[in-house]
């Protein structure tokens, strides 16, 4: 007999399972993943990743026809940042109904509730559909781990729908913006700091070239429902001492994209502002990921939630990327749903935490909307 398991608890050792990205090693993670789930049926397949990172997949298979119900998360997480913590960050400590610790939003409550409820659905008979859990390395730094899966054969070539266990409260949501990251190099002439007339400084072009990209994306229509597309400026640098003229610098820009907003094109336009002397590099590069409210299975997933909580629930949209901007080409554009219990303002934040009553309530949600879909 499948014995159900308890989701906190999950919760919790996901968290002590240190997966700070970089390095990105997620291999204890994807351990107390597989050790709940292979005996409740799934087959389990692993992929390391270029860099230090593994990906899983667990497929539970169904008896029918249906294009397999996949669901994902990532096991990575970013670092712990500058300020001190007031608890453990590993220790999964629970304070007034909140679960603490690095990743406890983002995301490893949603891996829990994803696997808890995988578990939950392997006693039912004659499932319509494969049940396919998708667990990620390297989101965090451009998902890299869902791009390394995208090329493996692992995935099925088509999907008929596919949750995202991102921290949303909750929420559902349907979509979210592409991003695309360039890094501009500059360069010019060292000479002593006493003689700069002798050189040609870098930084400076950098500097002129950061202030000229400020109302870059000024004049780009909005979409109506991802809103507009957004620019930043998030790193700058150059020279190597006070007393020296510098000879190289850079920046690197964020810019968040939506819909009909071609990344090429808009590389183009970055490399017409900033000139022929700026060298452009691409970081990262997703595109963005929205499905219509009136598609039948989101449809579908709505009238669940609403019967979970009582309430009918409006969809929105988010700023923020997702491992859904490689999965969902690579599964066959299946219709996307993002969904779950952590605290979408607590992602990277010091003393990260999920409420408690979420992760069961997501678990629930994720059982009530691939059970609908089992059914046939």
């Amino acid at each position: 007999m499948i014995k159900s398991i308890d989701v906190i608890e999950m919760t919790q050792r996901m968290v002590r399972a240190q997966s700070i990205n970089p390095t990105g090693d997620t291999r204890m993670v994807a351990q107390v993943l597989a050790e709940a789930l292979e005996p409740a049926g799934f087959r389990l397949s692993w992929r390391e990743t270029p860099g230090k990172g593994v990906n899983l997949v667990a497929v539970l298979q169904g008896e029918g026809g249906r294009p397999p119900l996949c669901f994902t998360g990532h096991m990575d997480t970013v670092p712990l940042g500058e300020l001190p913590w007031t608890v453990d960050p590993f220790g999964g400590e629970i304070r007034e109904g909140k679960l603490y610790g690095r990743g406890a939003s983002d995301m490893k409550s949603g891996l829990a509730a994803i696997a808890a409820a995988g578990i939950d659905l392997s006693p039912v008979p004659r499932r319509a559909s494969d049940v396919v859990l998708i667990f990620t390395a390297g989101e965090e730094t451009g998902c890299e781990g869902a791009k390394d899966l995208a090329e493996s054969g692992l995935l099925p070539s088509g999907a008929g729908a596919l949750v995202v266990g991102e921290p949303t409260d909750c929420r559902p949501l349907l979509g979210h913006k592409g991003a695309l990251w360039l890094r501009a190099d500059f360069f010019g002439r060292g000479a002593h700091g006493s003689m700069p007339e002798a050189g040609d400084n870098a930084v400076y072009k950098a500097a002129r070239a950061a202030l000229a990209l400020e109302n870059f994306l000024a004049t780009y229509p909005s979409h109506p429902q991802l809103g507009n597309p957004t620019i930043n400026v998030g790193t700058i640098g150059g020279g190597g001492k006070v007393n020296m003229v510098p000879d190289a610098a850079f920046l690197e820009i964020d810019l968040r994209t939506i819909p009909g907003l071609d990344h090429q094109n808009l590389e183009n336009s970055a490399q017409e502002v900033l000139g022929p002397a700026a060298k452009l590099t691409r970081l990262i590069d997703v595109p963005s990921v929205l499905t219509p409210q009136d598609d039948p299975w989101i449809a579908s997933a709505l009238d669940v939630l609403k019967r979970l909580r009582g309430s009918p629930q409006t969809p929105g949209t988010v700023s923020y990327f997702t491992d859904a901007s490689i999965l969902y080409s690579a599964l066959g554009s299946p219709p996307t749903l993002i969904y779950g219990p952590g605290v979408a303002r607590q992602a990277h934040q010091t003393d990260e935490y999920c409420h408690v009553p979420a992760i069961i309530e997501a678990r629930e949600a994720y059982v009530a909307i691939a059970g609908q879909w089992l059914s046939g």
